[in-house]
């Protein structure tokens, strides 16, 4: 007789078996603001266009940096570092580049 645990079963099991083929449909990615308005959670991410093509997870202003931060899911197409994008900020477009996560690392 085999052992309960052998072979674990949970829930997520057949939902990440089918996704582990496909590519994802949106991608989190670093942004960095060029003004000094800072996205907050929930706010839209624009293309060129003006065309929502994502959301903000979190932002903030970055004393080390000394710029707006913030994370966001995007499609694929926009998250190459370097990407210009936008973020609806109560009304005004603030501009934004894609970087690569994390936004800072230590030197030495």
């Amino acid at each position: 007789m085999p052992c309960p645990w052998s072979e674990p079963e949970f829930v997520g099991r057949e939902a990440l078996a089918a996704a582990a083929g496909e590519s994802p449909s949106r991608v989190l990615v670093g942004l960095v603001g060029e003004g000094r308005r800072s996205p907050r959670a929930g706010y839209d991410v624009t293309d060129a266009d003006g065309t929502v093509v994502g959301v903000v997870t979190s932002g903030m202003p970055s004393p080390t940096l000394g710029k707006p931060i913030a994370m966001a899911y995007v499609p694929p197409a926009f998250a190459e570092p370097g990407a210009a994008l936008a973020v609806d900020v109560r009304g005004r477009r603030e501009p934004m580049r894609v970087v690569a996560l994390p936004f800072y690392k230590r030197q030495g």
